[in-house]
């Protein structure tokens, strides 16, 4: 990919209210959906502190968005290409300090991002789990939002928190939930539905279904192996799942 190659990216981030939820594997399959269908794609390991989106991949990062933090290391030189259409930018992990960045660091990375990403069509960021300074600074810095959440009550709980702080405290209104991990269809849709009358009553905000991804054991053997599920089984329910996100994502 050149410098030369100028686009106006869209900037999509990924949270939860809490870890377990299936985040990272989401992301990493989506990333790679939108670049099977010729979308350039970078996908930012946005757990500066805890960073996995490498594990999950098997990757053997020698450079990461610590350096730049603490270097001035330019952000390119930090990149991995998993595929053509399809690159990563890792954290670091077991690094405390980076998740409590300074404004002045949130500042100085964000601009060091404004520089490489008009190379891609779609930025997607996956974050740290929670309601800490960086989820909240990556998903107000994005275009678009998307809340993982399961059918587990603490799973809805968390969701429906970080959505109200980053609806009271930063004004976002416009939220995409995925629903993970569910037993049927209807479970997820009956998840979305709750958790829209909640949003609907308390906040008033109305969500947007993106989608609900089948509870399948594929998914667990290919984080087993280090490899996103759409290549280990392109034929499993969460590959075809996978693969209709990615396009809801193309036409938001």
């Amino acid at each position: 990919m050149t410098a030369k190659t100028k686009r106006s990216p869209k900037i999509i981030c990924i949270s939860s209210g809490k870890g377990g939820v299936g985040k990272t594997s989401f992301s990493v399959n989506v990333a790679e959906a939108l670049s099977q269908k010729g979308k350039s794609v970078l996908l930012i390991d946005g757990d500066l502190g805890l960073a996995n989106v490498d594990v999950v991949l098997g990757l053997n990062v020698r450079h990461t968005i610590r350096e730049t933090i603490e270097e001035g290391r330019e952000l390119a030189s930090s990149l991995v290409e998993i595929n053509p259409g399809f690159h990563v930018l890792p954290a670091s992990s077991g690094v405390p300090e980076m998740a409590n960045l300074s404004y002045e660091e949130q500042a100085f990375l964000t601009s060091s991002l404004e520089e490489i990403i008009d190379r891609f069509d779609y930025v997607l960021i996956d974050t740290a789990a929670g309601i800490g300074d960086s989820v909240l600074w990556f998903n107000t810095w994005s275009q678009e939002n998307i809340v993982i959440l399961t059918p587990d009550p603490t799973s809805l709980t968390d969701a429906y928190a970080l959505i109200k702080v980053l609806h009271s405290r930063h004004d976002r209104k416009r939220f995409h939930l995925l629903i993970n991990s569910v037993q049927s269809k209807k479970e997820g849709q009956d998840v979305f539905a709750n958790m829209r009358m909640v949003l609907e009553r308390f906040l008033k905000i109305t969500p947007l279904a993106l989608g609900t991804m089948p509870h399948d054991k594929s998914v667990s053997m290919a984080i087993r192996q280090q490899k996103p599920f759409l290549l280990g089984a392109p034929d499993s329910k969460a590959s075809l799942e996978i693969v209709a996100v990615a396009e809801r994502i193309i036409n938001l």
